[in-house]
């Protein structure tokens, strides 16, 4: 099995192999700590111990507010919206170490919470960080899957964020809490604030 990817790296590709969970923990030294990075709910509710943070950069993908929910955000019968790392372009965000005698917790709450119906695909992900770069467990959207929205008019976003609520809220809470705390770290995502602008109509 391939061993994790080390915590430190000088690799310029910015999708190294996907991890799967268990050949992950199978794998890790038991001294080494893990990187996250976070995009959207991470940032704001990372839900594990965090021993430090930066807002990073990563290149060849960008967050963008196209994947189905159906259960968090939404139900079936109206289905509201969640955030994806979808490939291409670049994404603000923060990356965070977890220490290494919590990966184990760490890897089995983010697989329970980001990976319940294994809509995402984990990847390693290269963030800059002060002290150089490292290799972040990431969770990314392929274009083919169903959960995949597509392209979306300002009619379908404004309805979605007037109707849908799921078990965790509202797709439009979720888009502003998201907005608001990126402005709080000095990341503006232009994108998602004209977005939001459709809430407005």
């Amino acid at each position: 099995m391939k061993s994790p990817a080390p915590p430190h790296s000088d690799r310029s590709d910015q999708s190294l192999s996907a991890p799967n969970r268990e050949a992950l923990l199978a794998n890790w030294p038991e001294s080494q700590d893990l990187w996250v990075f976070g995009y959207a709910s991470l940032i704001w509710r990372p839900e594990f111990e965090v021993l430090e943070r930066h807002i990073t950069k990563v290149q060849g993908w960008h967050r963008a507010l196209k994947m189905w929910s159906r259960v968090n955000r939404g139900t079936p019968e109206c289905p509201g919206l969640v955030f994806a790392l979808l490939s291409g372009g670049s994404c603000q965000g923060m990356v965070f170490r977890t220490p290494a005698h919590q990966v184990k917790q760490t890897v089995e709450k983010l697989w329970f919470r980001e990976m319940p119906n294994s809509v995402y695909i984990p990847r390693w992900l290269q963030c800059p960080t002060p002290n150089g770069p490292v290799n972040a467990l990431a969770f990314t959207l392929p274009r083919n899957s169903p959960s995949y929205t597509g392209e979306l008019s300002p009619s379908q976003y404004r309805q979605i964020f007037q109707q849908a609520h799921g078990r965790f809220g509202t797709t439009l809470d979720y888009a502003l809490e998201t907005l608001n705390t990126l402005k709080q770290h000095g990341i503006h995502d232009k994108a998602l604030a004209a977005l939001l602008e459709h809430a407005k109509d």
